[in-house]
């Protein structure tokens, strides 16, 4: 019942956090591993519980859809969706000791991606001219990240596209929510099939997540997103801090 609790309130957080800025596998990957579950099956479950709610936003995007200059959108999905398996196929070769041993830096990439990945793509956009025909080749690198880890690969996808392509961050919204939700969806399969999810913690945090981001969304629409993303940041490095002292303290 303790265990239960933890997760139904990091659910609850996390989804809130993703309807407001995003970030909120930052809260529920660690509660998974706080409640004594391993960290690469932590790691699992938490992708195949955030699965309807990729696939929901998704479809609420589904008019806004749009491709990345020269290259169709109909390509990037492809890609993604290679990418997202080729990465949960060497997730599942991966040893439960070697998943420890990384996990927290895998963890503390992805807390500095999201908290400087977009200042970081709007920098380097206007000091470096690179062609857009390279960005299959990235978003495949993306995806297989995606497929392994995942933590603020959206916004690794933003701060990428950002540099590679002409798009607005506004319009490119529709097509994150897409990719993200084929890596993971694909992904998910792959974890499922290989018997890698703790179904009951998993029900409880895709339940909790939606309740979390649902009330968030109906009720919390008059928060500033960029405030909100500052105090996420602290919280998630407060977090990444707490599991680096966990692991090798």
């Amino acid at each position: 019942m303790h265990n239960a609790m933890i997760v139904a309130g990091a659910g609850l957080l996390g989804g809130a956090m993703n309807a407001i800025a995003g970030g909120g596998s930052f809260v529920t990957l660690p509660a998974l591993v706080a409640t004594g579950m391993p960290s690469l099956f932590a790691n699992t479950t938490n992708t195949v519980a955030l699965v309807p709610s990729a696939l929901a936003t998704a479809f609420a995007y589904r008019h806004d859809f749009r491709g990345f200059d020269d290259v169709k959108l109909s390509t990037m999905s492809i890609i993604s969706v290679v990418g997202g398996a080729l990465g949960a196929m060497l997730l599942v070769r991966t040893s439960q000791k070697i998943f420890d041993d990384i996990f927290p830096f895998l963890l503390l990439f992805g807390v500095l991606v999201f908290a400087f990945g977009r200042s970081i793509g709007d920098a380097l956009r206007k000091r470096i001219n690179i062609h857009p025909h390279a960005l299959p080749a990235v978003q495949f690198i993306l995806g297989i990240y995606g497929g392994y880890f995942g933590g603020a690969v959206g916004i690794m996808m933003l701060a990428t596209w950002s540099v590679l392509t002409s798009a607005t961050v506004n319009s490119m919204q529709a097509s994150r929510h897409l990719l993200n939700a084929s890596m993971n969806a694909t992904a998910s399969i792959l974890f499922i099939a290989g018997g890698l999810i703790f179904w009951p913690e998993m029900a409880i945090l895709l339940v909790s997540s939606t309740v979390g981001g649902y009330l968030t969304g109906h009720y919390g629409r008059r928060l500033d997103p960029a405030k909100a993303r500052i105090v996420i940041s602290c919280l998630n490095a407060i977090i990444t801090a707490l599991v680096f002292w966990r692991r090798f303290g």
